[in-house]
């Protein structure tokens, strides 16, 4: 069974990008990312990939794209996200690492999610979409802050999908 984890980086307006980069440096969040996601398949949108230029060492990027006839050395593409995870099989925890687009369709497939969340409003032309925080259960917060490259409060905080039937009062549930 593969566990499907959204990664991102968010500022409390939800801005994850501008421009197509980070709008933010913040190295301790990028070693962050590295940990969690080495040894593992990465899926993201192809300007997600353009932004970040070749695949990644150490990880399996899978690259969604519309374009039929995109080849891209050393990535899987896959056309949909469902391929895209179909393409992932075997691996135990597949990361979501945008952008936007892809964030939006699997926010309802993902069962865990890994955010750093950056603690001022920050302008953007990309943002994470809005989810209900009641169906997600907050497992751990770590606080950490940095004067350089440039002052930054951010949190790595770890979000798990709410199982639904355990506590209610309904008998059967579509997710047990």
């Amino acid at each position: 069974m593969t566990s499907l984890s959204i990664i991102v980086a968010m500022a409390q307006n939800r801005t994850i990008g501008i421009n197509n980069t980070l709008p933010w440096r913040c190295p301790e969040d990028l070693k962050h990312f590295k940990a969690l996601t080495m040894g593992h398949h990465m899926i993201m949108g192809r300007k997600t990939f353009e932004s970040i230029g070749k695949p990644l060492p150490g990880r399996t990027t899978v690259v969604v794209s519309r374009d039929r006839n995109l080849k891209i050395a050393g990535c899987t593409v896959a056309h949909s996200l469902p391929e895209a995870i179909a393409s992932c099989a075997g691996d135990p925890q597949v990361f979501v690492v945008g952008g936007a687009e892809i964030y939006a369709q699997a926010l309802d497939l993902a069962d865990t999610l890994y955010i750093t969340e950056i603690r001022q409003n920050v302008i953007g032309d990309a943002a994470f979409p809005e989810f209900d925080r009641a169906k997600w259960l907050e497992v751990s917060r770590e606080t950490h802050r940095q004067e350089t490259p440039e002052p930054l409060e951010y949190h790595f905080v770890t979000y798990r999908r709410q199982r639904v039937g355990r506590d209610s009062s309904r008998h059967s549930s579509v997710h047990e």
